[in-house]
């Protein structure tokens, strides 16, 4: 998916759950579309069904699934950014209306797909008022494109080429 289709979601074959499958080490669940793909052409961002198949409410519409770019993700976490960006949401009311911006956007994405009570008005990655995930925050920029979630474009500014070693998973086979 070109930077240009960001929010066009692509129906998921076989070979993307069985990659999305083999990158998360487990079977892929309630995956309703690729909803970004890196430049390698793997999914690196599924988006999710509001509940999975056995029932669950599932509030992560979109599902950041690169083993490479989950970890890269997980430094920048590790590194502090997560409180001063929250921090920074208490200072900023610009940054915090455009996060509180990106939360309705997320909730409506969902809800428009399916309306689960139970999940009502939650978003992901601590929106609206602190920054809990990186993850989630950057799977909903690379989903949407840019301008929708600050702190997403801010988190992806930040991050190495993923893809600059190729794919992050052997497409071959999937996990047993």
């Amino acid at each position: 998916m070109s930077t240009e289709q960001h929010g066009q979601r692509e129906r998921p074959d076989e070979a993307d759950v069985a990659a999305v499958s083999r990158q998360l080490g487990r079977p892929a669940r309630g995956v309703r579309g690729v909803a970004h793909r890196c430049r390698c052409g793997l999914p690196d961002v599924v988006e999710t069904e509001p509940r999975l198949p056995d029932g669950t409410p599932f509030p992560t519409t979109f599902y950041l699934t690169c083993p490479r770019l989950a970890s890269a993700i997980g430094r920048l976490e590790a590194s502090g950014l997560m409180r001063e960006w929250t921090q920074r949401l208490r200072t900023d009311p610009e940054l915090a209306a455009a996060y509180a911006r990106a939360h309705q956007r997320y909730v409506d994405h969902r809800t428009a797909i399916d309306d689960v009570p139970e999940i009502a008005g939650v978003s992901a990655g601590g929106m609206p008022d602190r920054v809990k995930c990186l993850h989630a925050l950057v799977a909903h920029a690379l989903a949407l494109g840019p301008g929708v979630n600050p702190l997403g474009d801010e988190a992806l500014a930040l991050l190495p080429d993923w893809a600059a070693d190729g794919p992050c998973v052997d497409v071959g086979r999937t996990p047993d």
